[in-house]
């Protein structure tokens, strides 16, 4: 199997990144059954510098020097666009609410081939980030709980992981970079999220003891999120809105990554970096979070944009059936269903606002009478539009031919199989790879609980 080039780009609230990852591709499958790809292995070929976002007046992202950015970083890995399998555009933190942020993605998802995932949600940005610390392999190595920060410009994404396994996610307005400070201390921008939690203002001079005040309030909402120090006034404003709190994490070691995580075992001059970040970093380090148990991520500011160039992806069944559809599909909300009558279907495609994948859970050793019966019901259920479905059981290709006898030649038809998907997700589909189709999950609601 050929190999797939990925590029992932990060473009957060401090910094931009930018990485080139080859994922190889194995089948897992027997000689004697249907080809399972995997991504077998994941490589870094090409680690850009960091970089400083590109803002303009009014703390917009400045899309065209963003874009000349990525060009640039294209021509130094030595690849150009038409060569990229797949790949991710995550915008995180604070500039995932600029005013532009659709333009961001707009603007830049061309650079990154025919296959780009292009969200901000906190909940995968806590995924990739955990993936890309290594702290997901290191609660599966070492068989302990890990609870994983990410701690940027201006958020602070967690994980609570078991066995491997990401168990649930939270998101608080705790980075470096709510407060920017020129070379003399004096204040440029304050975040809209502090209001009411310090009197630092713009165009003050910044003491150094406030500033201390501001980073062990953040430390202590930290502290708040991992259950080592009481749910404070600030906590309750600080976390974002759609996150629940974590249940469970008593005992995890603690994992870091981040700008700010680089700050916590080096001291460096607390305006080294025109912010919060290295004060931030002194008071977790000072703090409960660095009591016990705890490590920094095997990367630290750079394990988002890993997350997302390499961790991504994933590939469906082998046995899928495609007809009439323009690759990439993205951001396609999954509409869940249990029971796989029409009533059923119908019911969870009408929450949705626009087109839909139905997520099934299939039949066990399904017969032919099976599958028409339930090629039957998915059609009384989509209407007139794209017949998009995927399911956990290895019968896509049956279930697609059935579809396509009722629905004629001329409609969109996708079915996919060995995925597992939740209420709540989003999936990404590319062009095929051999038999099997690359498939980006983003699930935006963890919902399993911890064990």
């Amino acid at each position: 199997m050929p190999d797939l080039l990925s590029v992932g780009l990060d473009v957060g609230t401090t910094t931009t990144q930018m990485v080139v990852s080859r994922l190889q591709v194995a089948n897992r499958a027997s000689g004697f059954t249907v080809p399972r790809l995997e991504i077998a292995q994941r490589q870094v070929i090409y680690r850009s510098p960091v970089h400083f976002t590109p803002l303009k007046q009014g703390e917009l992202v400045d899309v065209a020097a963003l874009d000349r950015l990525v060009r640039r970083e294209y021509e130094a890995a030595g690849i150009r666009r038409e060569q990229v399998d797949t790949g991710a555009v995550i915008i995180t933190g604070e500039t995932s609410r600029k005013e532009n942020a659709a333009a961001v993605l707009e603007g830049l998802s061309g650079l990154a081939g025919d296959f780009v995932v292009a969200t901000a949600g906190p909940d995968l940005e806590s995924v990739l980030a955990a993936k890309g610390a290594g702290a997901v392999t290191f609660s599966e190595e070492s068989e302990k709980p890990v609870l994983h920060m990410d701690i940027g410009g201006g958020t602070a994404n967690l994980a609570l992981i078991r066995d491997g396994h990401i168990l649930q996610t939270a998101c608080v307005n705790v980075g470096g970079r709510l407060v920017k400070l020129e070379p003399d201390a004096t204040v440029t921008y304050v975040s809209p999220v502090l209001k009411g939690l310090t009197d630092i203002r713009v165009g003050q001079r910044l003491a150094k003891a406030q500033a201390m005040e501001l980073a062990a309030l953040l430390a202590g909402v930290l502290e708040a999120a991992a259950g080592l120090g009481p749910e404070t006034e600030a906590y309750r404003q600080l976390i974002t809105a759609g996150t629940r709190p974590l249940t469970g994490q008593t005992g995890a070691v603690i994992s870091f990554s981040g700008g700010v995580a680089d700050c916590i075992r080096e001291e460096k001059p607390w305006l080294a970096y025109g912010d919060l970040g290295p004060l931030l970093g002194q008071a977790i380090a000072q703090s409960a979070l660095c009591r016990g148990a705890y490590r920094l991520g095997t990367e630290t500011i750079r394990a988002t944009v890993i997350g997302a160039g390499c961790h991504s992806t994933q590939l469906s069944g082998s046995t899928v059936w495609h007809e009439n559809v323009a690759f990439p599909l993205k951001d396609l909300p999954v509409a869940w269903v249990a029971e796989a009558n029409a009533a059923a279907m119908k019911a969870a495609l009408s929450r949705q606002d626009t087109q839909a994948v139905l997520a099934l859970p299939g039949l066990e050793a399904p017969t032919y009478a099976g599958v028409c019966r339930l090629a039957d019901e998915i059609v009384r259920a989509v209407g007139d539009g794209p017949c998009y479905v995927a399911l956990e059981q290895d019968m896509a290709k049956a279930l697609g031919g059935a579809l396509r006898l009722r629905l004629g030649d001329k409609r969109p038809i996708l079915c996919l199989d060995g995925l597992q998907l939740s209420e709540g997700s989003y999936l990404d589909v590319g062009a095929p790879v051999g038999p099997a189709l690359p498939v980006v999950i983003k699930t935006l609601v963890l919902e399993t609980e911890p064990k």
